[in-house]
C-alpha cells in the first residue's frame, strides 16, 4: 500500500481529502473590497485538487472545509461492518483524536471478527494474523498503540495518553490490514490459472 500523504498547508501535492488520489493541488487567495480598494484575505486560502476538482478552504493554515481530519479513507474492500466506525473517527480526528482512536480500536474489533477471529481478545486475534502471514510490524506498531500488550485500552474506550500519532497510525494499519489480509489474496484469485499444454 502506498505511502499516504494527508493533505497539509501550502503543499503542491497531497492525497484528496475528496478523491483519496495522490494529486498536485492548486492554491489560491480570496480577496475583498473595501471602500473602492481590493485587498487580499491573508488569512484565508483555498486548495483545488487537480485530479477531482473539488476544493478545500483553510484558515490560519489550517483546513476548516471539509472538516473531515487529513487521514487516509477507508480501503475500497474495507468490511462494510468497519466502515461506520472508521468514517465516524475520520471526521472527529482533528477535533478529537483521542475518541477517534478509541472508535477506530473498536473498527479493528470487528475487523477481527471479519477475519475470522473471534472478536473478544484483538491482541490474539492479531496474534493468530501474524503466525498465517500478517507482517510482526503490524503488531508493534498496534503495540505502540496501545491495541495489544500489557498496556492495551478496551476498543471503545478512550485512552487518556492518546496522542494525534496514535490516531494516524490506526487509520494507516487498520487500511494495511485490509489491503495485505482481504485485497491481495482476492487480487490473487483473479489471476489467470496456468493449465497443461495439450
Amino acid at each position: 500500500m502506498e505511502k499516504h500523504y494527508p493533505p497539509a498547508f501550502e503543499s503542491a501535492k497531497f492525497h484528496c481529502i475528496h478523491c483519496g488520489v495522490l494529486a498536485a493541488q492548486s492554491w489560491g487567495f480570496f480577496g475583498y473590497g473595501v471602500t473602492g480598494s481590493y485587498r487580499r484575505a491573508e488569512h484565508l486560502r483555498f486548495c483545488v485538487c487537480k485530479h477531482c476538482g473539488k476544493g478545500s478552504y483553510w484558515f490560519d493554515g489550517k483546513m476548516i472545509v471539509p472538516s473531515a481530519a487529513p487521514v487516509p479513507p477507508p480501503h475500497i474492500d474495507m468490511p462494510k461492518e468497519c466502515v461506520p466506525e472508521y468514517e465516524e473517527a475520520r471526521n472527529i480526528a482533528a477535533a478529537s483524536p483521542r475518541a477517534a482512536a478509541a472508535l477506530m480500536r473498536l473498527a479493528l474489533q470487528k475487523l477481527m471478527t471479519v477475519l475470522g477471529g473471534k472478536g473478544k481478545n484483538i491482541n490474539e486475534d492479531i496474534g493468530v494474523l501474524v503466525r498465517k502471514g500478517l507482517p510482526v510490524k503490524v503488531q508493534r506498531e498496534l503495540h505502540f498503540c496501545r491495541v495489544v500488550g500489557k498496556n492495551a485500552v478496551h476498543p471503545g474506550e478512550i485512552g487518556l495518553s492518546d496522542t494525534p500519532r496514535i490516531a494516524h497510525t490506526l487509520f494507516s494499519m487498520m487500511n494495511f490490514i485490509v489491503e495485505d489480509r482481504i485485497s491481495r489474496p482476492k487480487h490473487i484469485e483473479t489471476l489467470p490459472r496456468n493449465t497443461k499444454a495439450a
